[in-house]
């Protein structure tokens, strides 16, 4: 497997992307906004290669963009004015970082996850919450997969449409619309069917009952354990630094930020290696097998 992160514990793996995306949506400081974004990123790529850096490039830059743009022209909060323009509202400079701040968070939210989504699969999900929550779980994770799923689904069919000159992209323009009808009709009928078929297929494996028995591929062994330490490790650093006010920012209604300082730098390294681990992982494993190959 080309990422080693994916094979620790399910574990190891959820609670690391909680507290990447808790992280993410809680510091709002530049410089753990750009440790955020630019793992995420590398992570992304590492996960899913060039397709992850098209999606970075045309649809999460773009976005971030629009947002950082938009911001100034509807919030107008704060000291620093810029511009005022006549008959208008001033532009300040709290509302253009403020603005800057909120499209980072959330393209940075994004791009975790859909590093989660390839990472947190099905079997892990349910594996993690199946005996506390089963229901929940199963529609929880159903719900996590429906967009590939069902994006894969209606490319089927619209390309079975297509051999028989029925697709969305031939005829006229009222035969495109029928058309464009009678393939949501039958994705709808292929969704509702699948729904079934899955309730009685778990219905029928005894899914949810208190005693039922599963078999699980999952162990928790000392690399989960080295990796949950040094999650803890980092976590309480970052945790420490915020107390302390070291990653935390004021924007209005004056800019106000804490000081470049020793202790400050030791919370932005551990908030830089919590970010990196799934990357640091799979670099380390990689440098393991090249090592043991050349022994060969």
């Amino acid at each position: 497997m080309k990422d080693s992160f994916s094979t620790y514990h399910p574990i190891v793996n959820f609670v690391y992307f909680v507290v990447v995306l808790v992280f993410g949506m809680v510091f709002m400081h530049p410089v753990f906004q750009t440790i955020a974004l630019v793992s995420a990123v590398t992570y992304s790529i590492r996960l899913k290669g060039k397709r992850a850096l098209t999606f970075s490039l045309l649809y999460m830059l773009p976005l971030l963009l629009l947002m950082a743009a938009l911001n100034p022209l509807f919030n107008h909060a704060g000291a620093t004015i810029l511009y005022y323009p006549e008959n208008g509202n001033p532009i300040t400079l709290e509302s253009v970082l403020y603005g800057v701040a909120s499209a980072l968070m959330f393209v940075t939210i994004i791009v975790w996850f859909s590093c989660y989504n390839a990472v947190m699969t099905s079997d892990k999900f349910i594996y993690l919450f199946g005996k506390m929550m089963p229901a929940l779980s199963l529609i929880f994770s159903m719900v996590l997969r429906f967009v590939p799923r069902y994006a894969a689904q209606i490319k089927t069919i619209s390309n079975a449409q297509k051999c028989v000159g029925m697709d969305v992209s031939q005829g006229s323009l009222a035969g495109r619309a029928r058309n464009g009808i009678k393939i949501l009709s039958v994705m709808t009928t292929w969704a509702l069917e699948n729904a079934i078929e899955t309730a009685d297929s778990m219905k029928s494996r005894g899914y949810g009952l208190p005693h039922r028995t599963s078999f699980s591929i999952f162990r928790f062994d000392r690399r989960d354990r080295l990796a949950v330490i040094a999650m803890a490790v980092l976590i309480t650093v970052v945790l420490t630094g915020a107390a302390l006010g070291e990653n935390t920012i004021r924007f209005f209604p004056s800019i106000k930020l804490k000081g470049i300082s020793l202790f400050g730098i030791v919370v932005d390294a551990a908030y830089f290696v919590l970010c990196m681990i799934p990357v640091i992982c799979s670099i380390v494993e990689d440098v393991k097998w090249k090592y043991i190959a050349s022994k060969m």
